[in-house]
């Protein structure tokens, strides 16, 4: 894992050990930011379930004012922080440990608004379900804002209630789907 583009092009990104954490491929990775690419500068980006940090150092690089990075793992922290120290970003971000309604609460108790929400949960999870639901619900998303959603069924997308799909991209098994408030 590396990052791609922006300050920190060509920076080695550290990886969280383990089956649990699935990190974006590059390929992925850089067909993401090609599509938001004018959604990122000086933007406010929250990067939930953020395993290695990976897209939210990645929309620093660009030029995202701030990334709040969350994992509920004590282990992605690490490594989030790790990767923040090595890109030279760790002033650009708030690294947060906690389960992700928790910290969906806490940013809107906070008065946090994002521009872009990066939300890469455990596959066979409802966690992105819930997340996408949460973050309206607790009105964390500015009004232009788009939520970002991986995972690896896109069979399922009528489970989104409060957020319109506005696009849907398939890269191998992984899919990302491209959310706005409705």
């Amino acid at each position: 894992m590396r990052i791609i583009s922006g300050a920190a092009k060509g920076k080695k990104l550290d990886a969280v050990k383990g089956l649990e954490t699935r990190p974006t491929l590059d390929r992925v990775k850089e067909a993401l930011f090609d599509i938001i690419q004018f959604n990122i500068k000086d933007s406010k980006v929250l990067d939930l379930f953020a395993g290695s940090g990976s897209l939210g150092i990645e929309a620093l690089s660009r030029g995202a004012e701030l990334a709040v990075l969350g994992d509920n793992s004590i282990e992605a922290i690490k490594v989030i922080n790790r990767n923040l120290e090595n890109t030279k970003l760790t002033e650009k971000s708030i690294v947060i440990n906690k389960d992700y309604t928790l910290l969906l609460k806490k940013l809107a108790k906070d008065g946090y608004k994002f521009d872009v929400i990066f939300l890469d949960p455990p596959y066979k999870s409802n966690f992105a379900v819930n997340a996408a639901d949460e973050i309206v619900k607790l009105d964390i998303l500015n009004n232009s804002g788009i939520i970002i959603i991986e995972t690896d069924n896109a069979e399922n997308l009528e489970k989104y209630k409060k957020v319109k799909i506005y696009d849907v991209r398939k890269y191998g098994r992984v899919v990302l789907v491209f959310m706005r408030k409705e």
